[in-house]
């Protein structure tokens, strides 16, 4: 199946871009477009913690993807 994925904050940076296709198992999870981005940047992600959200919802690590999904991935964000 095809995703989009949304990227921002430290992850745009550690992928170059901020929205791409992504091509996963029909089975796919958010666990495995996480485990898809950690390894596409060389473990650069490792250690920073992030939220998934699907179409615009935030769900859990074992929430299943579908063909044409939206999945953004949200690291910790800052503010001053």
């Amino acid at each position: 199946m095809k995703i989009t994925l949304l990227c921002f904050s430290h992850v745009k940076e550690a992928m170059g871009h901020d929205q791409f296709q992504v091509e996963l198992p029909e089975d796919a999870t958010a666990r495995h477009v996480l485990t898809h981005v950690r390894e596409a940047t060389a473990g650069r992600l490792n250690g920073i913690p992030m939220r998934v959200a699907i179409n615009q919802h935030y769900v859990n690590d074992d929430a299943r993807l579908a063909h044409g999904d939206e999945v953004a991935l949200i690291p910790p964000v800052q503010g001053g």
